[in-house]
């Protein structure tokens, strides 16, 4: 009992020095004299809208090159990346689809699992829409990410 009481106490005394209720009292601090504010013109304030600056699409160097395949497969339009090794592959660290559905939706889905790197033959599938998909894919090899498509996918009826 008698140690839970002097834990209470230093508890109390911890948390008044963390409160900063030990301070000086206001005897040392001065006040200003009150001044009238200067006087200035009004302000007039205006409303920018900032747009981001896209990240433009970039090219691996040659012995990072990776093959991707991108399409929109019919009759679902279903929006596959197939990845095919390459060079590079060794280096490939992640590889992320990002899908702009015609309606607005955004999806995203990433080929690492979280468990391993890409291996060729590894797929992401999006549900697309019938309508004007936009896809980008964002590849990271040794570090640096690369955004290395960016592309509308509309079905092909032929």
């Amino acid at each position: 009992m008698q140690k839970t009481l002097i834990m209470v106490f230093f508890g109390l005394i911890l948390c008044a020095l963390l409160a900063g209720c030990t301070s000086p009292t206001g005897a040392g601090i001065k006040t200003a004299g009150t001044t009238a504010p200067p006087t200035s013109p009004p302000l007039t304030t205006s409303v920018t809208t900032v747009i981001p600056t896209p990240i433009p699409v970039e090219t691996l160097p040659e012995e990072q090159f990776v093959d991707l395949v991108l399409s929109k497969q019919r009759p679902d339009s279903s929006i596959h990346l197939l990845y095919n090794g390459g060079k590079g592959e060794v280096a490939v660290q992640n590889i992320m689809m990002k899908v702009t559905l015609s309606n607005g939706q955004v999806v995203q889905q990433l080929m690492n699992d979280g468990d391993r790197k890409p291996r060729r033959g590894d797929e992401l599938v999006i549900e697309g829409t019938r309508g004007t998909d936009f896809v980008q894919v964002y590849l990271t090899s040794n570090g640096k990410t690369y955004k290395i498509i960016e592309e509308p996918l509309v079905l092909s009826y032929l």
